[in-house]
Order: structure tokens, then C-alpha cells, then sequence
């Protein structure tokens, strides 16, 4: 049982940290330190993991070090307590313990939920409390304000409740939650440490096995408070009505996740078009889908939409897709023999594959030349599709430099009449420019002009 100071010992204590033996103390505890450092140090190796809840980014901001310390100055208290009266000790323990609380909080809540902005207000707030609660046990305030909570109390069902039960009672279901979200951290890194065409279902494991330790993080988190479970079966009737009046989108898109991820009918990784949206899976949530684009931009997407919606999945059976470009030829070009130099040309651009093979397919006959359609095949659809475009028109482009084809530009015939009382051509609204056929000679039109008078 943890000896609670007596106010009226803080004096006491004070003279004492300035005694011969408080400096073996401040010794012992350097030494304490200095070992818990050294042991996790070996424990965790030459390898320095990122954002680590046991061992943190630099050994000493981990779980694993104020927990090491902490049982080595708990054993060098006792067995200093035969020789002197601990002073440096006292004070001490509490901080460790108060560094154990705030770094096993600060570490899950990071790992859980990493880049959110209230992880770090939450941080802030539990180092606060835990500072001011070693504080006011140190200065002897805490026993006080916990014997005068406890006198507080009221009728709750059929028995008492006191303030310093409730206290108590939050205290020990946020460390149930925490320890839930821990372990399921840890259960979701572990299934999805080997990425592979399974990891829909493996992300929908894992957040079964969150809920599951959240729910029972709840329940015994609750019984700490003092709450009878069994008024759970009113209050879940209640919370079944609110749910299927205001939650029910919120509930639809939570049962949406889970079929989602178990029907696979798309997954992380797949490249989909959503409400216009285009881009590929990157993550499946419990509420939502995000969606990043090749440009950036990331869409998160109501779960309920992909089970009610139309989705364009370009990689749910095959990740194979086709990409077109055009390309315009002049009239009187053998269309045979070009489409094969291009067709082996196609081939050597990288990121075209083979199966199947290009195809080049004379579209139809504009008027200003014959539309040829470049057709070519990717794997990779999730690297974009401008690139390869781009690599298969420059080849396109060399080939027809190389055999001197021309890319027709488009004829326009113009219809004039010529005034004879002015001598100037005149079309059916206004008066034609002189410079008419220049102008359309230096944009590449072949001008004709008809007197029609």
C-alpha cells in the first residue's frame, strides 16, 4: 500500500533533501537513470524505429524507459530505506510514475492517430493533470481533496456514488481505452506489416479487433466508474432509436466499411472514378474510403456511396487498361506500311506492354486527312497516364518526320463575290478583306476564292 505524506510532513521532507544523505540519493537515482537508459538502450539494438511506442525517437521520450527507471528507483528506495530515511526518492517515484502515464498516453494516442490536430491539445491537457497531480500529493494537498471528494456522494440506482469513486472511475477507463487502442495498434501493424492482395480483408480484421477492444475498454472502464452494466440494456434501447432516426447515415456508412471490405468489391490500391472523382485507393476507413488523385488531392468518400453508386473500378479484375491517342495523316499515304512502323515503334516505349499487343486503326475519313487511332496498352495505371501518352505521340511524331509524311493542316474554301460597281469582293455580309487570301495563306488555309458575280 503507497504511504500518502501528511501535509504537515512537508517540512520535514524539505529538511531533509538538504541532508548529508539525500546526496547518495541523487546518486542512486543518476544511477537508476543512467542503467534504465543503458538497458533499453541494448534491448532496442543499433536499429532506431520511427514513432515507437516502446522506445520513442530518441530512447528516453518511449514508454520503455520511465518504466525501467521506475521499478529500478522503487528497488533502490527499498533498499536504501534500511539505512536512511528516503527524501530525493519521494518525490521521485510519483514524477516517474506521472511520466509513465503521460508518455504511455502521448505515444498510443500518436501511433493511433497520427497528423490529427486535437492529439496535441489531449497531450497537452494530460501533462497538465498529471504535473499538478504530482504536485498536489508531494505538497499533501491530494490526500485532502481526496478524503473531501469521498464525502461527497449521491444515489445512483439502487447505490452511492461519490465524487472520488467517479474521478477514480474516469481515470481508469482512459487507461482502458488507451491500452485498447495499444494493443490494437499493435494488431493492425502486425496485419499489415506484408502487404498483398489480401490487405482489404486484412484492414477489415483489424478494425473488428479495434472495436472489439474499444467496446470491452468501454464496458470495464464503465464498471470502474461504478455503473451498473445492466441499465446498458435501456440505454442501448434508446441509443437503437436515435440511431435509426439521426445516425442512420453515420450507421449506414459504418455497416457500408465492413461490406466493403469483406465483399472486395474494391480495394486499397485499386484505381476507381467516383462522382467524378478520379484516383486511387489509399486507405478504407470505418466511416470513410480516401481516395488520393495523381495530381494530390485526396477525396474521402462516404462508404455508403460506393455500395449505392456507380463506381468505375479500372483495376478490380485486371490492372490492365487501354490508352488512345489520334493522329491525322494526308490523303494518298500508305496507311499499311505506317501502321507497322509505328506499331513496332509503340512497342519500345516504356510501360507499353505486349498482351496484349498495340493496335493502330484507321478511324475514318476527315476532311482534311485520314484519322489514324493508337492504341496501346498499361499495367500501371496507378503511375498516371500523361507520361506514357506523351512518350507514345513523340515516337509517333519521329516516325512520321522519318518517312516525310505530312500532318495535313485543315483546308478551308472561301465564297466571295465581287462588287462591279467598286471592284472589291464582298461576301454575303460585309465587305471581304483584300488581304483575305494572305492571311489565311500564313496560318497554313488553302484560300480559294470564286467570282460569283
Amino acid at each position: 500500500m503507497i504511504h500518502r505524506p501528511d501535509p504537515h510532513e512537508l517540512n520535514g521532507l524539505l529538511h531533509r533533501l538538504f541532508q548529508p544523505g539525500a546526496a547518495a540519493e541523487l546518486a542512486a537515482l543518476a544511477g537508476c537513470l543512467a542503467g534504465a537508459w543503458a538497458l533499453v538502450r541494448v534491448v532496442r539494438g543499433r536499429s532506431r524505429p520511427v514513432g515507437s511506442i516502446w522506445f520513442g525517437d530518441r530512447i528516453v521520450d518511449g514508454v520503455l524507459f520511465p518504466v525501467v527507471a521506475l521499478a529500478f528507483a522503487v528497488g533502490a528506495r527499498v533498499a536504501l530505506e534500511t539505512v536512511l530515511e528516503p527524501a530525493v526518492f519521494r518525490l521521485a517515484i510519483p514524477i516517474l510514475v506521472s511520466l509513465v502515464l503521460i508518455r504511455l498516453s502521448v505515444r498510443v494516442l500518436r501511433a493511433t492517430f497520427p497528423g490529427t490536430s486535437w492529439v496535441r491539445i489531449v497531450e497537452r491537457t494530460i501533462s497538465w493533470v498529471a504535473w499538478i497531480a504530482v504536485i498536489l500529493w508531494v505538497t499533501g494537498v491530494l490526500p485532502l481533496m481526496s478524503d473531501a471528494m469521498a464525502d461527497i456522494s449521491w444515489k445512483v440506482g439502487a447505490g452511492q456514488m461519490t465524487l472520488l469513486s467517479l474521478v477514480e472511475g474516469a481515470v481508469s477507463a482512459a487507461l482502458m481505452l488507451v491500452l485498447a487502442l495499444w494493443i490494437s495498434r499493435a494488431v493492425e501493424r502486425r496485419l499489415l506489416a506484408h502487404p498483398g492482395r489480401d490487405v482489404s480483408m486484412r484492414k477489415m480484421v483489424a478494425n473488428i479487433v479495434r472495436a472489439l477492444l474499444l467496446t470491452v475498454g468501454l464496458l470495464l472502464g464503465l464498471s470502474a466508474v461504478g455503473i451498473d452494466l445492466t441499465v446498458l440494456s435501456v440505454v442501448g434501447g434508446a441509443f437503437a432509436v436515435g440511431l435509426g432516426f439521426g445516425l442512420q447515415k453515420i450507421a449506414a456508412n459504418y455497416v457500408s466499411g465492413f461490406v466493403i471490405l469483406a465483399e472486395r468489391s474494391v480495394r486499397i490500391g485499386d484505381m476507381v472514378k467516383v462522382d467524378g472523382f478520379e484516383g486511387r485507393i489509399t486507405d478504407i476507413r470505418t466511416r470513410y474510403t480516401i481516395i488520393r488523385s495523381l495530381g494530390g488531392r485526396e477525396s474521402l468518400v462516404p462508404n455508403e456511396t460506393l455500395i449505392t453508386q456507380r463506381v468505375e473500378n479500372a483495376t478490380l479484375a485486371d490492372p490492365r487498361v487501354v490508352v488512345s491517342t489520334t493522329v491525322q495523316v494526308a490523303y494518298g499515304t500508305d496507311v499499311r506500311r505506317l501502321s507497322t512502323l509505328l506499331l513496332e515503334a509503340v512497342r519500345k516505349v516504356p510501360r507499353v506492354i505486349d498482351d496484349p499487343p498495340p493496335a493502330v486503326q484507321l478511324a475514318d475519313f476527315a476532311a482534311d486527312g485520314m484519322n489514324l487511332s493508337v492504341l496501346f496498352w498499361i499495367r500501371d495505371p496507378e503511375n498516371g497516364q500523361g507520361e506514357v501518352k506523351s512518350n507514345v505521340n513523340l515516337t509517333v511524331l519521329d516516325v512520321l518526320k522519318r518517312e516525310g509524311v505530312e500532318i495535313p493542316y485543315p483546308q478551308r474554301v472561301v465564297h466571295a463575290r465581287l462588287s462591279r460597281e467598286q471592284g472589291t469582293p464582298h461576301d454575303l455580309f460585309g465587305a471581304v478583306p483584300s488581304d483575305v487570301a494572305t492571311a489565311a495563306s500564313t496560318t497554313g488555309a488553302k484560300t480559294q476564292l470564286r467570282d460569283s458575280a
